[in-house]
C-alpha cells in the first residue's frame, strides 16, 4: 500500500462518506481523478472501503470490517504491557456481522485457490492407499506435536513420532503431555474416517472432537458456565452457558453460510478460542475442528510445524483484544503454503 493510499485511508476515518472529487481536493489537485480512482478500486478490493452508487453519484466510506483487516505492527503492539493496552475487554457481540464480509482479499483468496489447486494436482499423482496412509501418519504426527507444543507441551517431535507409533512414552514426561498426543492422534483419525460430518458443521461436532480431544485429561467436557481467565490479556469472555450456546450457534451459522472454504476453516481458527466455549482445549479444538473441515473439503489438513508458538500466541491475542485478523492470516496461509509444498510431493 503506497502513502496516497494511506492518506486516503485517514481521510476516510475522518469523513463519514466522500466522492473522488473530494480526494482530488484534499490532495489540492496534485492527482488526476483517473490515479484517486484506480487507488479507490485498490482500497475497495481490499475489503478497506466500501462503495455504492453509480456514475457522478458513486460515493466511499470505511468499511466497518477495517478495524479487523488492517495491518498491525505486531512488535510495537506488544512493546507495551498488556495491563495498559487499549483493548475490547468483553465479547464483541458484533463480531459475526463484522465477519459476514469477505475476510480475505483478492489477492489473498487467489494464493489460496492456488494453493488448493497444486495440492490435488500433487495428491492425484498418489495411486497408492498405503503411501496416501503414510502421508496422512506423517501430517498427524507433526500436527500433534506441534498442536500440543503450543499448549506447552514439552515432547519432541522424535518424542511424540515414537509414542504414536510405537507406544513409546517419553522419558520424563507426565502423564498429561502423554495422554495429550494420543488425544491429538485419535482427533485426526476421527476426522479422516469420518470425513463426510464435517462437510457441514454442527455444534454437536465441536463438542465432540472436543471431548476427544481432552478425554482423561481432567477437563469438564460440558459447555462452560462461569468465568475464566486468559494468562496475558485483560480479554473477559462470555461466563454463562447460555449466552455461550447462543453465540456458539450463531458462529456455526456464519460458518456454513460461508461459500469458500478457506474462510470456513479460518473462522473456526479464531471464534472458538475467541468465545472459550469450554473450560479449557479451546484452541486444541479450533485446530482439530478446522483441520477435519479441510480433509472434509478434500484439501489439506495443517501440521502447524513451522508456525513459531509464541507469534502464533500473538495472532490469537490480536483478536481476543482488538479484533484485528490480519496477524492470524498471515501465519494461517504461510502454514498452508508449507503443507502443501512439503505433503504429497
Amino acid at each position: 500500500m503506497n502513502k496516497r493510499q494511506q492518506q486516503i485511508i485517514e481521510f476516510a476515518k475522518k469523513n463519514q462518506s466522500f466522492r473522488n472529487k473530494d480526494l482530488v481536493v484534499f490532495f489540492n489537485y496534485e492527482y488526476s481523478r483517473e490515479t484517486i480512482t484506480r487507488d479507490l478500486f485498490f482500497l475497495c478490493e481490499q475489503n478497506i472501503l466500501n462503495k455504492s452508487g453509480a456514475g457522478a453519484f458513486v460515493i466511499y466510506i470505511l468499511s466497518e470490517a477495517y478495524e479487523i483487516l488492517k495491518e498491525v505492527d505486531v512488535e510495537k503492539y506488544f512493546s507495551i504491557p498488556y495491563i495498559k493496552r487499549e483493548i475490547k475487554e468483553s465479547f464483541n457481540f458484533k463480531i459475526f456481522k463484522i465477519l459476514e464480509g469477505d475476510i480475505f482479499t483478492k489477492e489473498e483468496k487467489e494464493k489460496l485457490e492456488n494453493l488448493q489447486r497444486d495440492f490435488i494436482k500433487n495428491f492425484s499423482k498418489y495411486d497408492s492407499q498405503t503411501l496416501i496412509n503414510k502421508e496422512f501418519e506423517r501430517i498427524m504426527i507433526e500436527f500433534s506435536w506441534k498442536s500440543s507444543a503450543i499448549e506447552g507441551n514439552t515432547y519432541s517431535l522424535l518424542g511424540t513420532e515414537a509414542l504414536i507409533k510405537n507406544n513409546v512414552v517419553g522419558k520424563g514426561k507426565t502423564k498429561e503431555e502423554t495422554q495429550m498426543i494420543l488425544n491429538h492422534k485419535d482427533a485426526f483419525n476421527e476426522s479422516i474416517q469420518n470425513k463426510e460430518r464435517f462437510r457441514k458443521l454442527n455444534c454437536s461436532d465441536i463438542e465432540y472432537i472436543h471431548s476427544v480431544l481432552i478425554k482423561k485429561l481432567g477437563i469438564s467436557k460440558n459447555i462452560r458456565n462461569g468465568a475464566v481467565g486468559i494468562t496475558g490479556t485483560k480479554y473477559k469472555p462470555l461466563d454463562n452457558s447460555h449466552q455461550i450456546k447462543d453465540v456458539m450457534q450463531e458462529m456455526v451459522a456464519l460458518i456454513n453460510k460461508k461459500e469458500f472454504i478457506f474462510e470456513k476453516v479460518f473462522l473456526v481458527l479464531i471464534l472458538i478460542s475467541y468465545i472459550q466455549i469450554f473450560e479449557d482445549g479451546n484452541k486444541r479444538a479450533s485446530r482439530m475442528i478446522s483441520n477435519a473441515i479441510l480433509l472434509a473439503h478434500n484439501s489439506i489438513p495443517l501440521s502447524y510445524r513451522i508456525v513459531d508458538v509464541e507469534e502464533y500466541k500473538k495472532a490469537v491475542l490480536l483478536f481476543y483484544e482488538i479484533n484485528n485478523i490480519s496477524y492470524f492470516k498471515q501465519i494461517f496461509i504461510e502454514q498452508l503454503e508449507d503443507a502443501v509444498n512439503n505433503y504429497f510431493k
